[in-house]
């Protein structure tokens, strides 16, 4: 099973890539279309701003990989800025298209003055009672992630929703559904927690790529 780490020339790629070698995952950095289209688990990582990196997606032939290997519920996890991505447009320095997998925009967070922008640092996670994606199994509500954004994401409905964070306000912090999985906090910087998440990630998928 080949899990392949998304290069598209942002992106701190070596740091998820350790991460997933400190859980014993060969996870390879790789900006081929047709390599990425032929992989069994996808993951996209981002830092930056939005508009840029989905140019950058475009100029490395990505997109229509991207959307099809997701639109076939094969596994994908988004972090970051590939949370963002996925939504239909972001609100970043004008009005800028995404990958419109989910519907919805990206805004930046609108605080008083007492919180600073970026979001940056640890924070913590808010669960479901019931209905919990594996993503987040044997992980409890409270739990701490680290965090790096000054954007956050705005479902049209609350069917994507798997986790929130409260910064100011209530904001989504992580979707999923099916195979399909993004968080805003950067689990290969989160310690035993995000490693968890990594670990989650790939028991979810094993049976969608076996």
């Amino acid at each position: 099973m080949t899990t392949l780490i998304v290069d598209y020339g942002m992106g701190n790629l070596r740091s998820v890539q350790k991460a997933f070698e400190r859980i014993g995952e060969d996870a390879q950095i790789c900006s081929d279309p047709q390599q990425v289209a032929e992989a069994d688990r996808v993951v996209l990582p981002g830092v930056g701003a939005f508009r840029d990196a989905v140019n950058a997606l475009h100029e490395h032939q990505l997109v229509d990989v991207l959307q099809d290997h997701i639109a076939a519920d094969r596994p994908f996890l988004g972090i970051c800025l590939g949370l963002q991505m996925l939504f239909e447009e972001s609100l970043e320095d004008g009005v800028h298209r995404g990958l419109g997998v989910i519907p919805g925009k990206v805004r930046r967070f609108d605080l008083s003055s007492e919180y600073k922008i970026p979001h940056m640092g640890w924070n913590q996670l808010q669960l479901p009672e019931t209905g919990r994606h594996s993503l987040f199994a044997g992980v409890d509500s409270g739990r701490w992630f680290y965090f790096v954004h000054s954007y956050h994401c705005e479902p049209a409905a609350d069917d994507w929703t798997a986790a929130t964070t409260d910064y100011g306000y209530p904001f989504v912090s992580a979707v999923a559904r099916g195979n399909v999985m993004a968080t805003q906090f950067h689990p290969e910087k989160s310690q035993a927690s995000g490693m968890q998440i990594l670990r989650n990630f790939l028991a979810a998928t094993e049976t969608a790529v076996s």
